[in-house]
C-alpha cells in the first residue's frame, strides 16, 4: 500500500519533530562518548554526535525556510539521567543496541519525505546524504556490538519476552484448574518454562549449526570448482548477479575482474556465519527461562493459587512496563504506546488462558 502523501503542515510537524529528535540523539551520543574508556568506541560516538548536529542543523533550516519558528530544545532529563548511570555499570554498546531501535523508523519517514515533493531539490539531495548517515551508523553500531560479543542483546529481550508471556499465560491457566494447589501450578509452570527454554535454546543451535553446515558444504563445492573450472564459478557469480536485477553485461564485467580472486568470490557467493551455533542457543535458552521467572516465582509463596496469580501479573506486568520503557526511552518512541502494547499482549494472552483453564475445570472437573 503506498504512503498517503505528505501535505505541507505535515511537513512543519514532521521538521519539528525531526529537529528535536536529532538534537537529543546528538546530546546522546556525545553523553555515551564521554562515558566510554574506549578510544575506538569513543571516537566513533563523537563522530555520530557530529553527525547527529548536522542533521538536526538541516531540520532546523527547513524550518526557517518555512518561515516555522525552531523550537527550543530541552534534553530529556529522566532518560539523560538513566543512561548516565547505566552507562557506568554496562558497555555503553549495550545502551547503543536499544537506542538504534529507533533508527529504522527514522529512515522509512525520512524516506517518505524525500518521496513526498516538498523539500527542495538540494534539500531531497541533503537528506539522502542523512538517510545514509542513519543507515551507515547503524551498520557500525552492529559490527561494534557483534565484535564485542553484544549483538545478541536484541534477541535476548525478544526472547525473555515471550517465556514471560508464555508461561504467564500457562499459570493463568493452571489457576483456574487448580486454584487451592499453587504448587502445582509453580512446579508445572516451571517444567513447561525449563521445556520451552530447551525447546527454544535447541531450535537455535540446530538453525545457526544447519545454516553453517550448507554454507560450508556449499563453500567446498565452489572451492572444488574454482581448481578445475574457474570459468564456471564466474559463471554462477554472474547468474546471481543477473538475478539481483543487474544487467548480463555488467553481471558479466564484475563477474570477471572479481573472478580473479577466488577466496573473494566465494565469500560473496557463500557469505560468512557470523553467529556462533552455541552462543545463540545459550542466549536465546537463558532469555527465555529469565523471563519464565516473573510469573513463576509467586506460586511458590503464596497460599493459594489465586493469591499466587495476583502476584504473578503484577510482577509479569511490571517486567513488561519495565522493558518496554526502556526500548521506549532509549529509542525515542512514544512511552505509553510502547507500554500499553506490551502490557496488553502479555495480559490478553493471560485473560484468555484463564478462561481456556475454567472451562477444563469445568468440563473435566479438574480441581485441587
Amino acid at each position: 500500500m503506498a504512503e498517503p502523501a505528505l501535505l505541507s503542515h505535515d511537513l512543519c510537524s514532521l521538521a519539528r519533530a525531526f529537529y528535536l529528535g536529532e538534537m537529543t540523539d546528538h546530546v546522546t551520543y556525545r553523553m555515551l562518548s564521554q562515558a566510554t574508556r574506549r578510544t575506538e568506541l569513543r571516537g566513533l560516538l563523537e563522530r555520530i554526535s557530529t553527525m547527529e548536529a548536522g542533521h538536526a542543523a538541516f531540520w532546523r533550516g527547513v524550518l526557517e525556510r518555512l518561515g516555522e519558528p525552531v523550537p527550543e530544545h530541552r534534553p530529556p532529563v529522566l532518560r539523560n539521567t538513566l543512561l548516565r548511570l547505566l552507562a557506568r555499570i554496562v558497555n555503553p554498546l549495550f545502551l547503543i543496541a536499544f537506542l538504534e531501535l529507533g533508527e529504522n523508523q527514522a529512515a522509512k519517514t525520512y524516506h517518505q519525505v524525500l518521496q513526498s515533493g516538498l523539500l527542495e531539490p538540494k534539500e531531497n539531495a541533503r537528506l539522502r546524504e542523512i538517510i545514509m548517515d542513519e543507515l551507515e551508523h547503524e551498520s557500525l553500531f552492529h559490527r561494534q556490538s557483534r565484535q564485542s560479543g553484544l549483538g545478541n542483546v536484541r534477541d535476548f529481550v525478544l526472547g525473555m519476552n515471550d517465556g514471560l508471556v508464555e508461561i504467564l499465560g500457562a499459570v493463568t491457566g493452571l489457576s483456574a484448574a487448580w486454584p487451592g494447589n499453587p504448587l502445582m501450578v509453580a512446579i508445572s509452570g516451571l517444567i513447561v518454562g525449563i521445556a520451552g527454554a530447551l525447546s527454544m535454546g535447541i531450535g537455535a543451535f540446530i538453525s545457526v549449526r544447519s545454516q553453517r553446515q550448507v554454507n560450508e558444504a556449499r563453500r567446498e563445492r565452489l572451492q572444488l570448482l574454482f581448481s578445475v573450472a574457474p570459468e564456471r564459478a564466474r559463471d554462477e557469480f554472474s547468474e546471481r548477479l543477473e538475478e539481483a536485477g543487474l544487467p548480463e553485461s555488467v553481471s558479466r564485467e564484475v563477474a570477471e575482474r572479481v573472478g580473479e580472486k577466488s577466496a573473494s568470490l566465494v565469500e560473496l557467493l557463500v557469505g560468512k556465519a557470523e553467529e556462533n551455533e552455541w552462543r545463540s542457543a545459550f542466549f536465546t535458552g537463558m532469555a527465555y527461562l529469565f523471563g519464565v521467572l516473573f510469573p513463576v516465582l509467586p506460586y511458590f509463596l503464596a497460599d493459594s493459587s489465586i493469591h499466587a496469580l495476583i502476584g504473578s501479573v503484577f510482577f509479569a506486568g511490571l517486567a513488561l512496563a519495565s522493558v518496554g520503557s526502556l526500548i521506549a526511552l532509549f529509542s525515542g518512541i512514544s512511552l505509553r504506546t510502547k507500554v500499553l502494547e506490551m502490557v496488553v499482549s502479555g495480559f490478553s494472552a493471560a485473560g484468555l488462558a484463564y478462561l481456556f483453564g475454567r472451562l477444563m475445570q469445568a468440563l473435566f472437573g479438574v480441581e485441587v
